[in-house]
């Protein structure tokens, strides 16, 4: 008698939904209010003038406006420096 299943196992076949992360509007491109601007896992752009982040670190604009990104450096306590992308409505 067998001891594994033969064909297909009932046990995979699971997997989750992809969740669309990234950039939804870009440079120089319009932004109405309360539009995504990123959707995004962490802190890969930080929000700037004009611009709120929501609890799942989600972007959105917070007037309407073009929408811009501009890259400042950062310097930690301990003298690490980083580039942080900011993203700005103007």
């Amino acid at each position: 008698m067998a001891h594994k299943k033969a064909q297909w196992s009932t046990n995979n076949g699971r997997d989750s939904n992809a969740k669309r992360l990234w950039v939804k509007i870009f440079w120089g491109l319009e932004a109405r209010s309360g539009n995504i601007i990123v959707r995004q896992k962490w802190n890969k752009f930080w929000p700037g003038e004009w611009v709120s982040q929501g609890h799942d670190f989600t972007l959105y604009a917070n007037r309407d406006g073009v929408v811009s990104f501009q890259e400042k450096k950062r310097v930690r306590f301990d003298g690490r420096v980083y580039k942080d992308i900011y993203v700005l409505v103007k």
